[in-house]
């Protein structure tokens, strides 16, 4: 009887252990705002993780760099200071070449071109281009199409010569600039406003909810519509952390990140048209519209820093990355009708 009982005591400590044990703390860091579309993908995130995994997961958001910058932030995760990570696609040269793709100037005609190319085969099979690095990838979350801000109007690509721009650490983004005889200046993102407004540097290339949420507008003169590039972002987690998951934990952090995802990607396509509303309302800046021929000057200027980067990167992805550009024919509705005969 002791022995039952000594066996029956030991099965119910286990049990109280196991129903209050700690939940999993998740350290999801980014270095923009919250109202930006990654911003609200992260809160999505907590709150759908959170919701489907009851006191098992507890997730904490650091915005605007607030545990770790654009320069740490990859580190970081690698070392694992922090679990997840939503870095811009320009963040990722160091740890494979491909993904360079989507710093390629004027490659993408569109937001909704870059979508079709990342839900394509080729698009997602960059989710496990890192995983000898140590990175394993779950998604794109929008962010939109890049546009040059500059102290002066930047019509032609002969504008631009002299300058100096603020870069992300690309080697795509520093020759693009160099296409330009423009000079790139790699500068960490939480330090972007004031290097704007000291005239550390002259320019800029960003998204309009960057412009908007960051005041990139009020202190630069003129916005200039390109399009020229995209900045969205891949969702990532260290891959060792992400490997020793339990399985139903796994199972609805993966249903979290697809739902979280969608959402951030609603909301940047549907924001977009209001960042740039709300930036251009501040009337600090002026808005430089492009006729078709000066764009196509502009993609002239750049395009050989395609063929610099296309063995690093690869043709096969290039050429996707244009297939993407055509629009899909709609299907037509309705059953087609039988010959009489």
């Amino acid at each position: 009887m002791k022995l039952v009982s000594a066996l029956c005591s030991a099965l119910l400590l286990s049990l109280s252990l196991s129903v209050n044990a700690d939940p999993i703390v998740i350290k999801y860091s980014h270095v923009v705002a919250d109202t930006t579309p990654k911003g609200q993908a992260a809160l999505k995130f907590k709150e759908i993780a959170e919701k489907k995994l009851p006191g098992k997961v507890l997730v904490q958001v650091f915005p605007n760099s607030q545990l770790f910058g654009d320069g740490k932030e990859m580190e970081a995760l690698l070392l694992g200071d922090v679990q997840i990570l939503a870095p811009s696609l320009a963040k990722f040269g160091k740890y494979t070449k491909k993904i360079q793709i989507f710093d390629l100037p004027f490659l993408f005609d569109d937001i909704d071109a870059v979508g079709r190319f990342q839900n394509s085969p080729k698009g997602r099979e960059l989710f496990t281009s890192m995983a000898d690095k140590g990175i394993v990838g779950f998604g794109y979350i929008h962010n939109g199409m890049k546009h040059f801000s500059a102290n002066k109007p930047l019509r032609t690509p002969a504008d631009a010569k002299g300058l100096k721009f603020r870069i992300q650490a690309s080697d795509v983004l520093e020759a693009q600039f160099k296409a330009l005889d423009a000079n790139p200046q790699k500068i960490a993102f939480a330090e972007v406003y004031q290097a704007l407004q000291s005239g550390v540097v002259d320019g800029a290339e960003n998204p309009w909810a960057n412009i908007y949420t960051k005041k990139f507008h009020e202190v630069q003169g003129y916005i200039t519509e390109s399009g020229h590039g995209v900045l969205d972002y891949m969702v990532i987690a260290n891959a060792k952390w992400w490997d020793g998951l339990p399985a139903d934990v796994k199972q609805g952090l993966t249903e979290a990140m697809e739902e979280s995802i969608a959402y951030g990607n609603k909301v940047a396509l549907t924001e977009d048209d209001d960042f740039k509303a709300k930036a251009l309302a501040d009337n600090k800046a002026k808005l430089v519209t492009l006729t078709a021929a000066e764009k196509m000057a502009w993609r002239n200027a750049m395009r050989p820093v395609w063929a610099q980067f296309e063995a690093d990167i690869g043709k096969d992805l290039i050429d996707a990355a244009l297939q993407a550009n055509t629009k899909p024919v709609p299907e037509k509705k309705g059953k087609a009708k039988s010959d009489k005969k």
